[in-house]
């Protein structure tokens, strides 16, 4: 019983080539009670396995958190299986907009101690006590009201190259960060205001959403399916797109285009851009923002530094790479120091006591 890859990400690249499939790009999440997490990974990554599902799926005892590609041919073998396990019919299946053979190359299903790092003792408070949920035709109803806070709980480098209109963008680096600064900065408008929250799919507002709750917050709201539900959904009703530029996904497309607008800049030289690269240099792999013509320059390097040691030999790199730990750079996400025009900090609540029509970026 094979529970573990055995091919290489070229390998697998190659067969899916060779297969010619059109493969799905698909998300989920349940918050469940999963009594053995360990058994429930087995069981899904042997069926999975035979259905040719690639992707990181986490499993833990508070639910489960998949994002995963399939061929579209298996794609109602895939949901009927979903369908046999109680806890899992009918879950909402988030669909990506823009679709590639390549978005996975290995099936991953981890168990963890939780589907979303978040720092939290649930024990605390009731995880299932959730606000409401709105649709995008409720949702873009509720931001044009002038009580309402719109807040995305996703990290800087997320929000960077896409957001909704007047939203406030937390310049955190993890969804645990995010928690705090918003009650602080919100907790004289626990009664008043109309909290209401988005994400990629909707997993980190579900937990927040029982969070503030519980913190005092009286009117808490969260975007359905987040922001890929939320585009299926502006497209199919033919409402109005309140989202600017692109929503940031966690496999190898980097992002899908929502909308036109291009709201980052290349954190080398300040042009409009909003394409994450990773440093070529394989020491650093920074994640950063680069424009065409500085990835042709910079040879897709982050710094001068970077693209001389990635010119030498591949045998050399990793003789100056053996013992030497990653740079901390490479958790930055885009605001190493040596970056001209990473994103910059700034008073991201100053909008709620002075309104704006400008968008929060």
């Amino acid at each position: 019983m094979q529970l573990y890859n055995n091919l290489s990400n070229n390998e697998r690249a190659e067969l899916i080539r060779q297969a010619g499939k059109d493969r799905l790009t698909i998300s989920f999440y349940k918050y469940a009670k999963i009594g053995n997490p360990e058994i429930f990974r087995n069981h899904l990554f042997l069926f999975w396995s035979s259905i040719d599902v690639l992707g990181r799926i986490y499993v833990a005892h508070e639910g489960i958190n998949a994002q995963l590609s399939l061929p579209a041919e298996n794609f109602d073998q895939f949901k009927s299986h979903l369908d046999t396990i109680s806890f899992l019919k009918n879950v909402r299946l988030n669909i990506a907009i823009e679709h590639d053979m390549f978005s996975f190359l290995k099936l991953k299903v981890k168990v963890r101690r939780k589907i979303v790092a978040d720092g939290l003792n649930d024990d605390t408070f009731d995880v299932t006590d959730i606000g409401t949920h709105v649709d995008a035709k409720q949702f873009n109803e509720l931001i044009e009201d002038k009580d309402t806070v719109l807040v995305d709980m996703r990290n800087h480098y997320e929000s960077e190259i896409g957001h909704f209109k007047n939203a406030v963008t937390p310049d955190v680096d993890t969804f645990r960060d995010s928690l705090d600064i918003i009650e602080n900065q919100l907790k004289e408008h626990k009664e008043s205001k109309k909290l209401v929250m988005y994400c990629t799919g909707g997993i980190r507002c579900e937990k927040a959403s029982a969070y503030y709750k519980y913190k005092g917050f009286k009117q808490v709201y969260q975007l359905e399916g987040g922001i890929i539900n939320y585009a299926r959904q502006v497209d199919a009703l033919g409402l109005e797109n309140k989202f600017l530029g692109k929503n940031f996904v966690f496999d190898d497309r980097r992002a899908e285009k929502i909308s036109d607008h291009i709201i980052a800049q290349c954190h080398q030289c300040g042009a409009p851009a909003d394409v994450h690269v990773n440093c070529a240099n394989e020491a650093c792999h920074l994640l950063f923002i680069q424009c065409e013509s500085c990835k042709k320059e910079m040879e897709q390097c982050c710094s001068t530094q970077c693209m001389e040691i990635n010119r030498l030999p591949k045998d050399e790199q990793k003789t100056l790479r053996k013992g030497q730990g990653n740079s901390n750079d490479i958790f930055k996400k885009g605001r190493a120091d040596h970056l001209p025009y990473k994103k910059d900090l700034r008073n991201i609540f100053d909008t709620i006591k002075k309104p704006s029509a400008s968008t929060v970026n």
